[in-house]
């Protein structure tokens, strides 16, 4: 069986000589809703059955559930894996796997690491207003200044059916997600298989774009996230606040970020927290881009659309995401494999280049973007050489009683020198969506009030 690589919307000489990529007909939008989810996914099955159509019903909510609660328990409890693969026959399924698992049976295959595959879900669902809005962006939605920019968006997915490796970009930088706060402990995995506690905090984000679903985009701000660190005690009490665009990239504009240094006690400008800067709250084994597997301007490099393909991909782990402890989930050189559920997918594959004069630690990305909630699932990173560096995974849920489906927890892997970390999994029991915090909360007055004296 050969995985079907859909080139049909993969048209990249649409571009205008103004550098306007336009958007698509009438007639090709009025595919939404019909052979195509309202937010731009194929409804139908694959070939063999192995993955599903798409619910418009979405996620059943498990009998077990209580409702209100944010304790969201596995709706796919009594499944058991499909088939399992391991060093014995990972080459049997190479196709269906990408790059970066490929690479990580090849290192790790003898020390037990396997996937575990599972029947595949599909019943990602949104609200009505972000449906038509999508639809509409469809025939609106164009991106101009080199791409660092989206003219003519609502509140949805601004590219629905997209021509290009940076309309699927955009689609996953300003995905949908709702309010939500948690605590969170980080750990990275030295080479000697211990794991070292990097950060423990808790963060809060909220979405203004959504807010306001009949205005357009404009000018607003996608998501705000403000971070509270607890540990190590070198940065006990640093607070860190981020504010995201929701369609401008271009010069002057762009990612806005502030942090409170307890020695210091005064909030600054932090310009640093975006691109290849090391991320401290990894301890240095991921970027600040790394984060999300991508975030942040796309200025950097050169982005072409590869295709849509059937992967093997991690999928509704919601025991890992809500119920384990991380120590549970950490493995001398992986995570623990038995925690972990995969399906198979269908993704769009992004590849990137670095741009002529501009400057990266990473030469060169690839990343696979699920079609049904345009989330990025995972990614690879490689050096200035063309040597694979980093494979990231992101750990995607359902939330079965909201309209609504995000990753909330983050895997990465150094293959060259033996570190993975965990980033971004709730504490159990410290998830909460759908939060109420004032404005100000989000704000760099608000990070002056609140930090440590």
């Amino acid at each position: 069986m050969k995985t079907e690589l859909s080139l049909a919307a993969v048209c990249l000489s649409s571009f205008l000589a103004a550098g306007v990529l336009a958007a698509v007909s009438e007639e090709e939008a009025s595919r939404l809703g019909k052979e195509l989810t309202p937010v731009g996914a194929e409804m139908a099955g694959n070939a063999d059955g192995s993955i599903p159509p798409w619910s418009p019903d979405g996620i059943p909510v498990p009998s077990n559930f209580v409702a209100g609660s944010d304790d969201y328990v596995n709706p796919f409890a009594d499944e058991k894996p499909l088939y399992t693969i391991d060093e014995s026959n990972w080459k049997e399924y190479a196709e269906f796997l990408t790059v970066g698992t490929q690479a990580l049976f090849e290192k790790y295959g003898a020390d037990g690491f396997k996937v575990h595959v599972y029947p595949t879900h599909r019943g990602t669902i949104r609200p009505d207003w972000y449906y038509a809005n999508s639809q509409k962006n469809a025939t609106t939605a164009t991106l101009v200044e080199d791409g660092q920019k989206i003219e003519g968006n609502l509140p949805g997915v601004p590219f629905p059916i997209p021509q290009s490796g940076l309309e699927v970009l955009w689609n996953h930088m300003i995905r949908y997600q709702e309010d939500s706060k948690l605590n969170y402990d980080v750990y990275y995995v030295a080479n000697n298989g211990k794991p070292v506690l990097a950060t423990r905090g808790s963060s809060a984000q909220i979405f203004p774009m959504f807010k306001n679903p009949d205005e357009a985009v404009g000018d607003k701000v996608w998501g705000k996230l403000r971070i509270n660190y607890d540990e190590p005690a070198r940065r006990a009490g640093e607070i860190l606040l981020v504010h995201e665009p929701a369609a401008d990239y271009s010069e002057g504009k762009g990612r806005k970020a502030w942090q409170y240094l307890v020695g210091q006690r005064r909030v600054r400008l932090a310009p640093a927290v975006s691109f290849d800067t090391p991320n401290p709250g990894v301890a240095g084994t991921s970027t600040y881009d790394d984060a999300y597997v991508y975030n942040g301007s796309p200025e950097r490099f050169t982005w072409t659309l590869v295709g849509k393909k059937e992967m093997i991909l991690p999928a509704s782990n919601y025991d890992m995401v809500f119920q384990d402890k991380v120590e549970d989930l950490l493995g001398e050189k992986f995570l623990n494999p038995e925690k972990i559920r995969w399906e198979k997918r269908r993704v769009w594959v992004v590849d990137s280049n670095l741009k002529e004069g501009k400057r990266h630690i990473y030469g060169r990305r690839t990343f696979y973007f699920d079609e049904d909630n345009w989330t990025a699932i995972s990614g690879e990173m490689y050096d200035g050489r063309g040597d694979l560096w980093r494979v990231q995974y992101a750990y995607v849920v359902n939330l079965y009683d909201r309209k609504t489906e995000f990753s909330l927890a983050y895997g990465s892997y150094d293959i060259t020198q033996d570190i993975y970390n965990l980033s971004g999994k709730p504490v159990p029991g410290t998830y909460t969506n759908n939060i109420e915090l004032p404005e100000k909360y989000f704000s760099s007055d608000g990070m002056a009030r609140g930090g440590v004296r």
